[in-house]
């Protein structure tokens, strides 16, 4: 049984796309006969991330770290994250000559400069060269492909995103006893979600706020119309969503946004602006509607037929997102770089092209 071994600095109990994300493939992949595991920083001393103290920043994970990836002894390897766990095991590879694959799940370069005044040049630049050392990096949409490659990415495939549409379906609206229609947010309330564009948005209904975080004491003094239920898992959440009338999903900068799809699978149309992410997976006039006015896009998408969004999700299986995932793998293991230093060598000696 081949062995693979997935690298990320964020895992359970956060709650947000990157976990869900790499927890279905996770669960694809073992489905496959995989022998899958996960280094996360759980298994490490962490420190809070400052400004956000439910993240958990692993504390000089290298050794620790280079003990897993020895006693796993991985078929291929996976970085998922440019945190301290995934930079850790970028060095172990790069150190050895190990081949490895990695991911882009998140516009860290935006998210930082939300909270710190560092150019994005600067960030990207650092973000490039860690993904250069990959074979492959991974990105959700061909909208983040482009952005990236404009950017000096150069090793970019396509890594979709899927939805769980037995759990995601449509239900009962009756489950929110609140004034129609119900406008809902669900995700976390962090700066960079731009969760107070949608808390701005007039709207003659309700408003819903699923999720937390470091923004939520703040948002919920300033807007004390809006509904706060904080975090909602498994049937609770997409009881919560499917009760919804639209979902609407403010945030600029995320490179795919999971919860659409799952409002989809919902019957619940989405309102987004006409940016990176929204605008790989919500077809505007079909399954939501897509304008610079929030307001608008979300008094638009009520007029969609919930029938079409359930129709789109339910061709965005987990399945084969994970088995292009496992396309895009390549073998690390030491024999294997032994064999291509060889093969690199006899080709520069031979005056052949390397691949």
């Amino acid at each position: 049984m081949k062995s693979i071994l997935i690298v990320t600095d964020a895992w359970r109990p956060l709650t947000n796309g990157v976990v869900t994300t790499l927890t279905q493939t996770v669960e694809c992949l073992a489905g496959f006969g995989y022998d899958v595991h996960v280094a996360h920083p759980g298994q490490f001393s962490t420190v809070p991330c400052p400004s956000y103290p439910e993240i958990r920043l692993a504390l000089r994970p290298a050794r620790a770290l280079a003990s897993r990836i020895e006693a796993h002894r991985p078929y291929a390897l996976h970085i998922a994250t440019e945190g301290p766990v995934g930079w850790a095991a970028r060095r172990y590879c790069l150190s050895r000559g190990l081949r490895f694959t990695s991911s882009y799940h998140t516009q860290f370069p935006q998210y930082l400069r939300s909270r710190i005044p560092v150019p994005l040049a600067a960030s990207y630049a650092l973000l490039r060269g860690f993904h250069a050392a990959a074979q492959r990096c991974m990105v959700s949409t061909a909208s983040v492909h482009r952005e990236l490659a404009a950017r000096g990415f150069a090793n970019l495939v396509l890594w979709g995103r899927g939805v769980n549409t037995e759990l995601f379906r449509p239900r009962p609206k009756e489950f929110l006893q609140l004034p129609r229609p119900v406008a809902a947010y669900a995700g976390r309330l962090a700066i960079e979600k731009n969760v107070e564009a949608f808390l701005r948005m007039p709207w003659h209904g309700s408003k819903i706020v699923i999720g937390d975080g470091p923004e939520r004491c703040r948002l919920e003094q300033q807007y004390p119309a809006a509904h706060f239920v904080g975090y909602r898992f498994a049937e609770d959440l997409a009881a919560h969503i499917a009760a919804a009338d639209v979902l609407v999903f403010p945030s600029r900068t995320d490179t795919f946004g999971l919860v659409n799809l799952e409002a989809m699978a919902c019957g619940v149309p989405v309102a987004a602006y006409p940016v990176t992410g929204p605008i790989d997976v919500v077809e505007d006039g079909l399954t939501g509607a897509l304008d610079a006015d929030l307001g608008s896009a979300a008094l638009r998408a009520l007029r969609i037929d919930p029938a079409a969004c359930r129709q789109s999700a339910v061709r965005r299986g987990w399945d084969s997102c994970a088995r292009q995932f496992e396309h895009h793998l390549v073998e690390c293991s030491p024999a294997a770089a032994i064999a291509r230093g060889r093969s690199t060598a006899l080709m520069r000696q031979s005056g052949q092209a390397l691949p």
